[in-house]
């Protein structure tokens, strides 16, 4: 049977991103992406929440992408796969750190408005940073391999009109 290894989140950065740049040239960015799930107790009635916080990288074009345009609190559309890496810290001991290995980016604005806009960048890339395989990034505002949902009037589902008809 054949397995997958898909992962999708909608969040909002909790900082700045950070990019560096490998021996190569290659661009790398780190960014934390806080999700947020909410549910009403069945048993108090009372709203809870909890908010889930993923290491997401990004690499070569797409970090510089991110890198550029993404800051604190900008709410951010990622596809790519879990990998878990393994590295040694100062004194030699071998650490381990699990985090989503971005392909696909989409802007969705900024937190609570923004302008509304949306940007998607991506594509397939090597799940190892160090190869020198170099794939094309759209220009800016252009859709990458899966066309780009259509735009919204602005701020997204707070525009929309709440007495749609359902029959």
């Amino acid at each position: 049977m054949a397995s997958v290894n898909k992962v999708i989140l909608v969040g909002n950065l909790g900082a700045d991103p950070e990019t560096r740049y490998m021996p190569n040239g290659d661009a790398v960015t780190n960014v934390r992406l806080a999700t947020t799930d909410s549910w009403k107790d069945k048993a108090s009635g009372e709203k809870k929440e909890i908010t889930e916080w993923h290491r997401v990288v990004f690499y070569r074009r797409l970090a510089e992408i991110a890198g550029e345009y993404l800051r604190k609190g900008s709410s951010v559309y990622v596809e790519g796969r879990i990998r878990t890496r393994k590295w040694q810290d100062k004194d030699g001991q071998d650490r381990y750190t699990t985090e989503i290995e971005a392909t696909e980016m989409q802007m969705l604005g900024q937190r609570g408005g923004g302008d509304g806009g949306s940007q998607q960048y991506g594509g397939e890339s090597s799940a190892q940073p160090s190869r020198q395989q170099q794939r094309s990034a759209p220009a800016r505002g252009a859709p990458a391999s899966k066309p780009a949902p259509p735009p919204s009037g602005g701020g997204g589902f707070a525009d929309m009109d709440d007495d749609i008809p359902f029959d």
